[in-house]
This record gives C-alpha cells, sequence and structure tokens, in this order.
C-alpha cells in the first residue's frame, strides 16, 4: 500500500553502501506542515530508487509516494518509509497522460451492446 505526502525537503544526505552485496541506501528529510507543529519525516531510497533524488535541492517543495516497512530484530520493531516516486512542485505526475480517459457513467449506461462473440 503506497501513501503520499506534500512538505519541503529540508535534507539530502549522501548515497551509502553497506555489506559485500553493495546494498545502497541514499536518506532524505521532508518537513511537513500539516497539523499544529511542523513534522521533519525521514525517508529512504534504496537501490536504483536512489536516483529519484537527483537534481532536487534542499528547500524545494515535493509530494513523496512511499510505503510503510517493518521489521522486527532483537526483539525490537522498526519501521522505515521507502520512497516509490518523487515528484516536485504542484504540476502533474509525469505518466498522467498515459492515464486512460476517464469513464463516463452516463455514457456507459445509454450504450448498446454488441455481441460479436462466435460462441
Amino acid at each position: 500500500m503506497a501513501y503520499d505526502l506534500t512538505g519541503t525537503i529540508k535534507l539530502i544526505q549522501e548515497a551509502k553502501t553497506y555489506g559485500a552485496k553493495g546494498f545502497t541506501k541514499r536518506e532524505f528529510v521532508v518537513t511537513v506542515k500539516e497539523g499544529k507543529y511542523p513534522q521533519d519525516i525521514a525517508i529512504e531510497c534504496v537501490q536504483d530508487k536512489t536516483s529519484l533524488l537527483d537534481g532536487l535541492k534542499e528547500g524545494q517543495t515535493v509530494t513523496v509516494t512511499f510505503e510503510i516497512r517493518g521489521r522486527e530484530y532483537n526483539g525490537r520493531y522498526f519501521n522505515n518509509l521507502q520512497a516509490l516516486h518523487i515528484r516536485s512542485g504542484e504540476g502533474a505526475w509525469p505518466d498522467d497522460d498515459d492515464r486512460p480517459p476517464a469513464i463516463d457513467e452516463d455514457e456507459v449506461r445509454g450504450a448498446t451492446v454488441i455481441d460479436d462473440i462466435p460462441f
């Protein structure tokens, strides 16, 4: 399940590589100003998603689509927010043109069904 948040980039860290297999992680912080107090939300990009942060700058407004990951280690539980997509500013998603047009319900109700199936 994916979630979205919109805020301002506060910090972008350099990519770090761990272990012999080369696990790569890059973290960034987004300040969200919803509610009474601003919240600094740490989000990570892993492996090929680290490139999502290329070209972004601190102070820039972004909308981040992320998923929540959880795990247990030695009886303690940890959560991570992993970025899936990052959109800068308030523009449209890059793939909006690829989406099919919305279905007009009135047109569907009045449509005549033609059954061309031979069986």
